[in-house]
């Protein structure tokens, strides 16, 4: 079951990526079509430079003081998926990589990745290893 979404939005995402460029091509011309996506994905890498040094300096302080570093990991995890959709050409995965990018709305998805990572541990399906 779960593999079958998988599949369906392997298929589903680049097509809506396709769907939104080329209205984006009918509405403000190819040329700055592609300008916008040049220039998002450049702002984009910039973004994630910045706010990955900044979860970087959350997870050593972190480690520094004997912390879970849980929450950084989680940042940076996050930040992460971020950069790779603002590198991907196309409006929604930039979209989507911006929201994941900005702390403030970042926060917003931790709570679904903290959910999913206990049904996983619930489930038998992440084993923690300890030294």
């Amino acid at each position: 079951m779960q593999m079958r979404k998988i599949l369906l939005l392997i298929l589903l995402i680049p097509l809506l990526e396709i769907v939104f460029v080329l209205l984006s091509g009918k509405i403000i011309g190819a040329l700055w079509t592609i300008v916008l996506i040049v220039v998002t994905g450049i702002l984009g890498v910039y973004l994630i430079r910045f706010e990955g040094m900044k979860a970087k300096q959350q997870l050593q302080k972190a480690m520094a003081n004997r912390q879970p570093p849980g929450p950084a990991m989680i940042d940076g995890v996050l930040l992460f998926i971020a950069g790779v959709l603002l590198i991907l050409p196309g409006f929604l995965s930039d979209i989507i990589g911006v929201l994941l990018a900005l702390k403030p709305t970042r926060q917003l998805f931790k709570p679904l990745i903290y959910r999913w990572i206990k049904k996983k541990y619930s489930n038998g399906n992440v084993v923690v290893y300890k030294h």
